[in-house]
């Protein structure tokens, strides 16, 4: 059974960083893992995206320069490094893996959190 298990939200001022981690199990890690965020009354957006195997990162205009995508192959975990938060940023921040795509459409998905940037 595939689980995705995000962790690392909460509220931060703007300016502020966060680090996102995503614990999977049971994963056949191929293709690409990403980090999506739902912002309220929008809908879901991609934000950054890796190659599991390549290393080969994306991300969307809007967060390029400030987030950092990786992972730990040891640890079977996907982080999403936040730098220089700001208000829009704040959203559900999702996991998602299984797909051949960096931009989806996605196989597997955690259940999100909350990430809330405000002075």
């Amino acid at each position: 059974q595939v689980q995705l298990v995000e962790s690392g939200g909460g509220l931060v001022q703007p300016g502020g960083s966060l680090r996102l981690s995503c614990a999977t199990s049971g994963l056949t890690f191929s293709g690409y893992t990403a980090w999506f965020r739902q912002a309220p009354g929008k809908w879901r957006e991609f934000a950054a995206g890796l190659g599991w195997n390549t290393g080969t990162t994306y991300y969307t205009d809007s967060v390029k320069g400030r987030f950092t995508i990786s992972r730990d192959n040891a640890k079977n975990t996907l982080y999403l490094e936040m730098n220089s938060l700001k208000p829009e940023d704040t959203a559900v921040y999702y996991c998602a893996a299984g797909s051949r795509w960096y931009n989806g459409p996605y196989d597997y998905w955690g259940q999100g959190t909350q990430v809330t940037v405000s002075s």
